[in-house]
């Protein structure tokens, strides 16, 4: 069990993604399931909760299908990003997630990244990761994204979203945005993804005695 955590725009998707292809392992994408939550429209924290109950999501080769629909594009359009974080705030929904996000461990082993992963749903994860970069390079990051993929953006815009998403998820009450305490905190400031994937491996390695 491997758990990353960060900020937005850290890289830890990314990261997550490749290290459990390197290693065979299953992969969860912890803040897709809000993003799926928000994406339903629903506001109240129960009807927020029916809608995590009934998600059945897949996550394939870098796309998000549910409903065996691909809603890759809008789960993380930062309109709903925006929107995902602040729903997460909600204590009934992390609650109605928790198991469904600990139903993904299975064997050969699970990579998850989230905010949350190696602090409060896989607190025994053999691996904690704890991702960052500073968010002028996390803004310029997420703002080539959108342009490459033909979205408009402005980097100013970009910057004040992730300072703002940084604080909710600072100061929620619980699962806060923090590093666990036996965390290895990695800044990717300066790393390329593939640097970045290579150190957890070498780190996974490391702790297990085997080969990644």
């Amino acid at each position: 069990m491997i758990a990353i955590d960060g900020p937005s725009a850290s890289g830890k998707g990314t990261a997550a993604s490749r290290v459990a292809a390197a290693l065979g392992f299953h992969y969860l994408e912890s803040g897709a399931l809000y993003r799926l939550v928000a994406l339903s429209g629903e506001s109240g924290e129960a009807a927020l909760c029916r809608v995590a109950a009934g998600l059945v999501p897949k996550f394939s080769s870098e796309k998000i299908i549910l409903s065996g629909q691909d809603v890759t594009d809008a789960v993380r359009s930062e309109a709903n990003g925006v929107r995902a974080s602040e729903i997460a705030q909600l204590p009934a929904l992390r609650a109605a997630l928790l198991e469904r996000q600990r139903a993904f461990r299975r064997p050969p082993g699970l990579v998850a990244d989230g905010r949350d992963m190696g602090t409060v749903v896989f607190p025994d994860a053999v691996l904690k990761i704890f991702l960052t970069a500073s968010v002028p390079v996390r803004a310029e990051r997420r703002y080539k994204q959108l342009i490459d993929k033909g979205i408009h953006a402005n980097l100013a815009a970009l910057s004040r979203d992730l300072e703002g998403r940084d604080a909710r998820d600072a100061a929620r009450v619980v699962a806060p945005l923090r590093a666990a305490q036996d965390a290895v905190v990695l800044d990717s400031s300066g790393l390329s993804i593939d640097q970045v994937v290579r150190k957890v491996l070498n780190l996974f390695r490391e702790r297990t005695g085997g080969r990644a």
